[in-house]
């Protein structure tokens, strides 16, 4: 058959065509991320919600940034319940096995599961009427290497001191703690800060395309408009004690666009 060069091209240009099509709503490119945090930034202006966007100095990099204070209950990590520091770098996808907790499946609200189970699994005690105020910062980056957004985060008591990965996990609310110890590649842990080099803790990005395969997909099935990184916020952020205002979800007042991303 005397196809042409130029047809079997074109032929190629279109079966990729497809193929992006039916990925795209799922894997987010570094200008789409900034598009999103655009739209988050000015939402958050009209709310006073915080967020800010941060330049690395002596680049074109930056991350969007927040503080915010939070009371928690003061807690007492009982022997054994808090994992060992992690230093995992997302590097393989382990298949799951069948005693695994689905994590990905779990942040994603499901009409038949019914409630949460708002009962602590022992993990710790909690002394009644005692809470202790801490200092979280959080940052939102965009990472090449899985085509998502990452949230790193620190935590500081009033005094300053700052706090270690065990006392993290204590904190971390008994309805989120007991699927991120189970699933270590989907877990809490610490590492550099890859754009200040400095020690912070983040949730590791390896099954976020995962679980956002389902929630776009269901947003594209009832057309709703989506902003990716918002609604990846509103999944993982809560875990850490980040929590999105209903606010957000509102249609927004006309104002001017946020420049500098």
């Amino acid at each position: 058959l005397g196809f042409s060069c130029d047809y079997l091209q074109v032929v190629r240009l279109l079966l990729r065509c497809a193929a992006m099509s039916e990925t795209s709503c799922c894997v987010l490119d570094e200008e789409d991320f900034r598009r999103c945090c655009r739209l988050l930034l000015q939402r958050s202006e009209q709310l006073r919600d915080g967020w800010s966007w941060e330049v690395v100095q002596g680049s074109d990099e930056g991350y969007l940034r927040k503080t915010a204070l939070r009371s928690v209950p003061r807690q007492i990590p009982a022997e054994g319940s808090v994992p060992e520091p992690q230093t995992s770098t997302c590097s393989s996808r382990p298949k799951q096995s069948e005693e695994e907790p689905d994590c990905a499946s779990s942040l994603v609200p499901d009409s038949g599961r019914g409630e949460l189970d708002e009962e602590d699994d022992g993990s710790c005690t909690v002394s009644e009427g005692s809470s202790v105020v801490l200092q979280y910062e959080y940052h939102i980056l965009y990472s090449s290497s899985y085509s998502t957004p990452v949230l790193y985060f620190r935590a500081f008591t009033l005094e300053g001191r700052s706090l270690t990965l065990e006392e993290v996990w204590s904190f971390v609310h008994p309805n989120f703690r007991l699927c991120l110890q189970n699933s270590p590649l989907n877990a809490l842990s610490q590492q550099e800060h890859p754009l200040l080099g400095q020690p912070f803790f983040y949730l590791h990005p390896c099954r976020t395309e995962e679980f956002m395969k389902l929630v776009l997909t269901a947003a594209e099935d009832n057309h709703r408009p989506m902003n990716y990184v918002l609604l990846w916020l509103s999944l993982v952020g809560p875990a850490v004690g980040l929590d999105v205002p209903l606010e957000y979800c509102m249609e927004p007042q006309p104002s001017d666009p946020v420049s500098g991303i």
